[in-house]
């Protein structure tokens, strides 16, 4: 969408996934389940001494993606949790969980991208180390990296929608994007697809 071409719709939307997954990582680190939880190759031995904001402002600044693939890596994400639901976003595995999402979505959004030892010297693990985790996740994936513009635009509707509850727009230029219907903020990622689905479901019984 050209509204995300906008710096300050840009910043907004890496401080809200920042956010997001900041809670996200910190409720499972704190859910009953963690422990037992499946141990993946996105698991460091200990947690990351960068924050999540500033990791995701680094992969920003340096991996000159558009700004459409971090809405497509957030669809990879919430995808990614629904096909691997033993596998939970936590402080030791989502830093490699998004540096490898991006890299997958800007190859696929981008026609011109960088290649895995870069991202690999943007995200500080090495390029053996990418390289495998660019299998697994498309592999937890199911290699289903296609978006269509109905998924785009509601997972993009929903991002504007809850950052701008967190910042809202001095101008009527940002105030413009904002006429999604409101959604709480939860300690989730959206899972639309999933309830797509189901509707499909319902309808066809």
């Amino acid at each position: 969408m050209a509204e995300l071409e906008c710096p300050t719709v840009m910043n907004n939307l890496i401080t809200y996934l920042s956010s997001l997954l900041q809670r996200v990582a910190e409720s499972n680190d704190l859910n009953p389940r963690f422990n037992p939880q499946k141990i993946s190759a996105f698991h460091g031995l200990t947690r990351p001494s960068i924050s999540i904001e500033s990791y995701l402002q680094r992969i920003f600044k340096y991996a000159n993606c558009s700004p459409s693939c971090y809405v497509v890596a957030y669809v990879y994400l919430d995808r990614f949790t629904q096909q691997q639901p033993a596998i939970l976003i936590n402080s030791l595995n989502v830093h490699r969980l998004l540096i490898t999402s991006v890299m997958i979505a800007a190859k696929f959004m981008d026609d011109i991208y960088y290649n895995n030892a870069y991202y690999a010297k943007v995200g500080g693990i090495g390029i053996t180390e990418i390289n495998f985790l660019e299998v697994d996740f498309l592999f937890g994936l199911g290699f289903q990296l296609n978006v269509n513009p109905t998924t785009f635009n509601t997972y993009c509707s929903y991002l504007q929608n809850q950052m701008f509850l967190l910042h809202p727009p001095l101008n009527t230029e940002e105030s413009s994007l904002s006429s999604y219907t409101s959604r709480s903020t939860k300690l989730q990622l959206l899972h639309y697809e999933d309830d797509q689905q189901q509707k499909q479901e319902v309808v066809a019984v």
